[in-house]
């Protein structure tokens, strides 16, 4: 089981949409490096639910991935804001994951208690200017950051 950190904006999809879905498809990725992490992940693997552009952003829970490498429906329908007239649909260009709903933590683990305790090297998501909305956390943080979020 690997650990990953995925963002989400919480009026656009949050962990209580989650929480009352049970499950989904984390569609609208459309970062060539976001994409790739994507693909490697399996089922088993533990995500990060981050709440970007929040105040205060940070991670609110905890998530699963339940089905590893599915088509993207989004970048085929050209209603959606995710539409990618470019994807051939025998080939399609972007893939994603089903997640299902772990945990929602009794606080926030702020973007600032972050950065307190994780240097770049350690978590990309305290690095400046990093934009990646899927990325990767070694065990070691990833049980450091649980511990956080329970206190």
């Amino acid at each position: 089981m690997r650990y990953w950190l995925m963002k989400s904006e919480p009026d656009v999809y949050g962990i209580e949409d989650l929480e009352r879905d049970r499950q989904t498809i984390w569609d609208g990725v459309r970062n060539y490096q976001a994409r790739n992490f994507l693909r490697s992940m399996a089922v088993g693997d533990r995500a990060f639910f981050y709440h970007s552009n929040a105040t205060p952003p940070g991670i609110v829970g905890l998530m699963q991935v339940s089905q590893p490498d599915i088509v993207d429906p989004t970048q085929f329908d050209p209603k959606s804001k995710y539409y990618d007239a470019k994807s051939p649909q025998d080939n399609p260009r972007w893939r994603t994951v089903q997640v299902e709903f772990v945990e929602q933590f009794p606080q926030i683990v702020t973007l600032e208690q972050l950065r307190q305790t994780f240097s770049s090297e350690e978590l990309l998501v305290v690095r400046q200017g990093n934009r990646l909305s899927v990325m990767p956390v070694d065990e070691a943080v990833a049980q450091k950051i649980l511990k956080l979020a329970k206190g």
